[in-house]
């Protein structure tokens, strides 16, 4: 069996696959930025002569860089989150290698991910945020798709997943604000600055879809997340009713 664990920022995500883990100590673990046989948050996606450009520019990283990168096929994944450096820039250039946030064409865009999905043999992991969050947003804020073609999409992810063995866990939050609010307060630098909200913020606010419709408060951010929500859960029962169980934020028995 192998467990996705989806819902909206400060549902509990983290905890539950630690609480997973705990009770299925033999399982793999995967979170957002690790190196994963069906999804490319947090990582570079780069051709031959990509990779070898990116080694020469960052010779001082090289060792760690390698060590951090997976050959498929023709192309490398390279987990840069992973590498570590005191240079900005370096994660800065190798975000734009991402699949994610418009940086390819949706064609493109599915090819890749359906294939990864058709391809993934394998069973024991855990996946934190694997199936829906990154895609979804991807698809509403960077790429302005209604509702019925993200439900589209992911009719074909479920045929890619045909065969394999998998249960979702979506966290449903009841309060998203509450929820918000307490991991703004726990994700903060030393000097209590609001490292972590202020990146999601960033984020929202700079994408084409808030744009496009002038959106810049922190009320738009909740809307747009109660919207993603709904969405997501539309998706889960719709497509994955059979593999589905909905539990709510915080509030479970394992």
């Amino acid at each position: 069996m192998n467990y996705f664990v989806e819902g909206i920022q400060g549902s509990g995500k983290s905890t539950l696959v630690r609480k997973l883990s705990e009770k299925y100590p033999d399982c793999t673990v995967v979170m957002e930025g690790d190196y994963s046989p069906i999804e490319l948050a947090w990582c570079a996606r780069m051709s031959e002569a990509q990779f070898s450009d990116i080694l020469e520019q960052w010779s001082d990283l090289r060792d760690q860089i390698r060590n951090k990168s997976h050959k498929e096929g023709s192309y490398w994944i390279v987990c840069y989150t992973q590498v570590k450096s005191e240079n900005r820039d370096f994660y800065q250039q190798l975000e734009n290698y991402e699949i994610y946030n418009g940086r390819t064409s949706f064609e493109e865009y599915k090819k890749i991910v359906l294939m990864r999905y058709k391809n993934w043999q394998g069973d024991g992991n855990i996946f934190e945020c694997s199936l829906l969050q990154n895609a979804v947003e991807d698809m509403i804020l960077f790429r302005d798709l209604s509702d019925d073609a993200i439900l589209g999409f992911y009719k074909e992810v479920r045929c890619a997943l045909n065969g394999k063995e998998f249960r979702i866990y979506y966290i449903e939050s009841p309060d998203i604000e509450k929820n918000l609010n307490a991991v703004r307060r726990e994700r903060v630098d030393r000097d209590g600055n609001e490292i972590w909200f202020n990146m999601l913020m960033d984020y929202f606010i700079n994408s084409p879809y808030a744009k496009k419709r002038s959106l810049n408060k922190y009320e738009d951010l909740l809307l747009h997340l109660q919207h993603r929500q709904t969405l997501e859960m539309q998706i889960c029962r719709e497509i994955f009713g059979d593999k589905l169980t909905v539990i709510g934020s915080k509030a479970y028995d394992l």
